[in-house]
């Protein structure tokens, strides 16, 4: 999955300073079923849950890219990747409540494709066009092995933000920095203009940190990676209690590496 850049609210701050604890920079030996994860993704294995009341909204044809061939996993293996998002309950944040909504096409790839035409946003998601490119990006998620599960945010009922919850140890970012067993990724961005620039990207991005943390036991880090020149997304993840652990050469940005840990969860 390509990395995609969140579009939050937070102001500008001082650049970050890299965190040079030893806890990120152990040598990871992935084991030859994780590596095997790597790759395309193979058939749905789940339905999505519907959003009461949402609009639906009419799918384009044309199919995503062919899938390569390769060992298929257990519906149970799959379905248990990321211990099951849409099953995850509403949490109450400052903002209001909020839940995340597993992506359904038919419904709102209208809305997602009007985000993702917004100029702020497709500096950094660089998906603008018309709802086929959108749908593009989804299909992979929407129809793979649910390593990556692409969800509406819903605040005070109704939709204002878009996410993919994803495992980083089971993505290409694994190869770019020194990932852990069960690290869980975010990406992100903020639907709404009026949402913007008031503090509410920082809640909820504490929120979902939370939601992932306390929903998936065995993960001991929630990590990002915002392009290093939309400092306000920087800013926001350090206000939401990640810290700033490296600057990252991806193929398609340099970024920086934000994590959440578990074990500083009480005091950031």
């Amino acid at each position: 999955m390509t990395p995609a850049d969140a579009h939050t609210d937070a102001g500008t701050g001082p650049a970050p300073q890299a965190d040079t604890g030893a806890e990120d920079t152990l040598d990871l030996e992935l084991s030859e079923e994780i590596l095997a994860l790597f790759g395309e993704d193979p058939p749905a294995t789940e339905a999505m849950r519907p959003l009461p009341g949402a609009p639906a909204s009419p799918v384009p044809g044309g199919a995503g890219p062919a899938a390569v061939a390769r060992p298929a996993m257990s519906r149970a293996a799959a379905s248990d990747l990321l211990d099951h998002p849409a099953d995850w309950r509403p949490v109450t944040t400052p903002a209001g409540v909020f839940q995340l909504v597993p992506v359904r096409l038919e419904r709102d790839l209208a809305v997602l494709t009007r985000w993702m035409n917004d100029p702020a946003v497709a500096a950094f998601w660089e998906l603008a066009g018309p709802e086929a490119v959108t749908a593009a990006h989804l299909r992979p998620q929407l129809e793979g092995d649910g390593r990556s599960v692409p969800c509406l945010g819903v605040l005070a009922g109704i939709p204002m933000s878009y996410w993919e919850i994803y495992r980083a140890d089971l993505d290409p970012l694994a190869r770019h920095y020194p990932a852990r067993p069960q690290d869980t990724g975010i990406h992100l961005l903020i639907g709404g203009v009026h949402n913007r620039g008031q503090g509410v990207g920082t809640t909820l991005l504490r929120a979902v940190a939370d939601l992932v943390l306390d929903n998936r036991p065995r993960c001991a880090r929630v990590v990002a990676e915002p392009d290093l020149r939309n400092t306000p997304s920087v800013s926001a993840f350090l206000s939401a209690g990640f810290r700033f652990s490296a600057e990252l050469e991806l193929p398609d940005k340099r970024a920086a590496l934000m994590v959440r840990d578990r074990i500083h969860r009480a005091r950031l």
